[in-house]
């Protein structure tokens, strides 16, 4: 099968013929229609994060069963599925207390005695986030597969794989926002804009959309942004202060993943506010805040993929879209044929469009 293939940092990726293995235990081959281009690939390509290479990239997935290994019960053939990186076991702390988007279960993959599931000759490739999805098919673990309505267009049906999921799930999950309540977010690329969505779904009663790129401000208040500031020439504190009141807001979505803006989710914060960070941070980054406002009852919280429960979630996503009220159509700025992988990154660079996304015949 073709697959874009990444053999070093800050190189090009090579669209290469690549053996995929066939399914065995709970294993599922999804014949890929669409993949989403993530910030989080995007971070492995520039070096920004360490990730074996050769690897196979790409984890926003939607396509079709093709076969399923011999232990695998929860799909079949022709089922139109969404592929979610939060693989799990079923049986550990995590999975039992309701958390399995925490699970770290070795099943999800193979050992490396096994036949790797990517492979060029004898080469092994690694598959990102025990995905790979720049390629014609995948092969992954049953737990991170879940069968959807067949009426969704495949291009919009992979943006919850990760995206929307992540920055829905912050808004409505992770934060629980409150009808009435202010939510503020920090970035409008397409995980950004997807937490303003949730955020309005919630019934937040004034959302405060943030970014330095007027073009995205304006995606915020498709999205349902009420108030839109410009980081860019605004002092965004103080414009968060005087919309508040004085009061600052219940919640902070931070969307970026840098010092500066986790730092100023957590000062815009009102009494008994929280901050909770969805943006791809460095590994190393450390963060200061200013003590005294933990007796205000401040706090920040990290959001692993908008906490989603896939079984549950993700279908009740994709009727949501079909409802009117999840926006994934809005978030698809331009597809590309896997032969433009590339230049789709380097769109993404650009920092003007919401999602790219890759399409197959």
């Amino acid at each position: 099968m073709k697959a874009a293939v990444l053999r070093g940092i800050n190189v090009p990726m090579a669209i290469e013929d690549i053996s995929i293995s066939k399914p065995q235990g709970r294993e599922v081959l999804v014949r890929v229609a669409a993949v989403g281009l993530c910030h989080s690939d995007l971070h492995i390509i520039d070096g920004s994060f360490p990730n074996p290479l050769p690897a196979v990239l790409g984890h926003e997935v939607a396509g079709v069963v093709e076969q399923v290994g011999p232990e695998a019960h929860t799909v079949k053939p022709g089922d139109h599925v969404v592929v979610c990186l939060t693989f799990h076991c079923g049986h550990c702390e995590q999975c039992h207390s309701g958390h399995s988007h925490r699970c770290q279960t070795p099943e999800a993959q193979r050992a490396a005695s096994e036949p790797s599931r990517l492979a060029i000759g004898d080469e092994r490739l690694d598959q990102y986030l025990k995905i790979g999805g720049f390629a014609e098919q995948v092969l992954v673990h049953e737990s991170g597969v879940v069968a959807v309505r067949r009426d969704v267009p495949f291009d919009k049906l992979c943006l919850i794989g990760c995206g929307v999921t992540t920055g829905f799930g912050a808004a409505v999950n992770t934060c629980g926002v409150r009808p009435g309540e202010t939510v503020a977010v920090i970035g409008l690329g397409g995980v950004g804009l997807a937490a303003v969505n949730g955020a309005a779904v919630a019934g937040a009663g004034r959302i405060i959309a943030i970014d330095r790129v007027a073009s995205k401000l304006e995606m915020g208040k498709l999205f349902g942004a009420t108030d839109t500031i410009d980081a860019s020439s605004m002092d965004v504190a103080a414009v968060v202060k005087e919309l508040t009141r004085g009061q600052g807001v219940h919640h902070a979505i931070e969307a970026v993943g840098s010092k500066a803006t986790i730092e100023l989710s957590y000062r815009i914060l009102g009494k008994g506010g929280r901050a909770t960070v969805i943006g791809m941070t460095p590994p190393d980054l450390k963060i200061e805040i200013n003590a005294i406002s933990l007796l205000r009852e401040q706090g920040i919280q990290g959001s692993l993929m908008g906490g989603v429960r896939n079984s549950i979630d993700i279908p009740r996503y994709v009727d949501l879209y079909m409802a009117g009220k999840l926006k994934l159509d809005e978030l698809v700025s331009r597809t590309r044929p896997l032969s433009e992988i590339n230049e789709g990154f380097e769109d993404m660079k650009k920092a003007e469009i919401a999602r790219t996304v890759i399409t197959f015949d």
